[in-house]
């Protein structure tokens, strides 16, 4: 039975005499952090005692495969697809972070079937794009692009049409949380601000929710996008939307490359029915720096074109990798899934220090009748002090904390529930 240093879990609030649990039959935890998360995760990685393999970019499928096969746990950003192949490989892979919001880039379904747990950070950089989305807003009011380009060029040209914020209106599509903070930033301004959401949601400040899209795009001066990519998201704003938008609006896209028709935004800019566009994000991006992005809206008028960049500021970019490295720290060690992203979510107390004889049983299983009911007729000949079991989609996990005597006895459960046909995983924690 190998062993693993003692570890502070982040978010786990320190007790006095608590127990700090261990991996059973577990070799060093093996880390593989890619596309260069920020150092904040790293070193919090590194502090749980974890090797942990470091590369300031994406790798290529090849070398992905063989990467993954014997690591534990794999750090990635946007650039990186877990797929069905590279997972298959993943033989000893518990636990997938994503270190950005989108989890897009991973098979959920798959890694999920395999009862690999994954983790994201869909609220730390909201503060950055929010900023990013008023500056553009301001520059799009102001052309400051075009003239910005035409200094450069040695041509001194003073706007025709240029407008101050206040008083405009600005409609957000998608009230979340970087929604709601531009909203904040926007009502400072002056700015009328007006959402549309699929759900009821609180406004704040003087915000008004509106009873649809159409309303909001027939009503917006200024159109920005904060939604998920799905397939009901899919070019939600299309020929149809822009035409019914008001001649002279702005739209934004700082959410999903799929959400907007590019060819028709394309259309509506050349036309002039539009004032200006600024998109930050794209249906297809280049892989990697360089000059090799090309989209049809390289150049439009007033239209602002940024390299996926909402989220790229250093304080995002650490508080993110706080969020996700704390969070694969607390899965490793304490088998805890809250905020997993395909796991039901689950978390018991930490055992005390008193408490020597007991180990924590971690189990995945497929979400089907009668699969509790083996697991506990094995752990029936043992005091099973806490228990929590939950279910989602496909997915069952159960987490238990067992009082036992030896390691033949940690043996025998964990060859007694990874012998029942349903199980995916089971690891034990002592």
């Amino acid at each position: 039975m190998t062993t693993q240093q003692e570890v502070a879990v982040p978010g786990v609030r320190s007790r006095s005499r608590s127990k700090n649990l261990k991996p059973f039959q577990s070799s060093d935890i093996r880390v593989l952090l890619l596309e260069g998360p920020s150092k904040t995760g790293v070193k919090l990685l590194q502090q749980a005692g974890y090797q942990v393999e470091y590369f300031t970019k994406a790798l290529p499928k090849e070398q992905l495969i063989e990467k993954i096969r014997d690591v534990h746990v794999v750090g990635i950003r946007s650039k990186t697809m877990l797929t069905e192949e590279v997972l298959k490989e993943a033989q000893k892979l518990l636990v997938i972070g994503c270190f950005c919001i989108g989890t897009n880039q991973v098979d959920l379904s798959f890694a999920t079937s395999r009862g690999i747990a994954v983790f994201n950070s869909p609220f730390s950089n909201s503060r950055s794009v929010a900023e990013l989305v008023l500056a553009e807003v301001i520059a799009l009011a102001r052309k400051v692009g075009d003239l910005n380009t035409a200094m450069h060029q040695g041509k001194w040209v003073k706007p025709t049409e240029a407008h101050e914020l206040r008083g405009k209106t600005l409609g957000i599509v998608g009230y979340g949380h970087i929604g709601s903070q531009l909203s904040v930033l926007a009502d400072a301004f002056g700015i009328h601000v007006i959402f549309f959401d699929v759900i009821q949601i609180m406004p704040l400040g003087t915000a008004k929710q509106v009873p649809s899209l159409e309303y909001l795009l027939k009503a917006a001066d200024f159109v920005t996008l904060h939604v998920p990519e799905t397939p009901g998201t899919k070019n939600m704003i299309g020929e149809k939307e822009l035409a019914i938008m008001k001649k002279g609006s702005y739209l934004i896209n700082a959410s999903r490359g799929t959400v907007v028709d590019i060819p028709a935004l394309k259309a509506a800019l050349k036309s002039g029915h539009l004032g200006g566009a600024a998109v930050d994000v794209f249906p297809t991006e280049p892989f990697a720096n360089g000059k090799n992005f090309e989209n049809e809206l390289q150049g439009c008028d007033n239209t602002i074109l940024t390299p996926h960049i909402g989220g790229s500021t250093e304080e995002a970019q650490s508080s993110i990798g706080v969020e996700v490295a704390a969070a694969l720290i607390k899965y490793v060690s304490t088998g805890s899934t809250l905020a997993a992203v395909n796991f039901p979510e689950a978390d018991l107390r930490m055992p005390t220090a008193e408490d020597h004889k007991t180990v924590r049983i971690l189990n995945t299983h497929q979400n089907v009748p009668g699969v509790l009911k083996q697991i506990n007729k094995i752990l029936s000949e043992y005091n099973i002090e806490k228990q929590i079991c939950d279910s989602r989609d496909t997915i069952g996990y159960l987490m238990a904390d067992v009082s036992v005597e030896n390691e033949a006895e940690l043996k025998r459960i964990h060859e007694g529930i990874g012998s029942i046909r349903e199980s995916i995983t089971t690891r034990i924690l002592f």
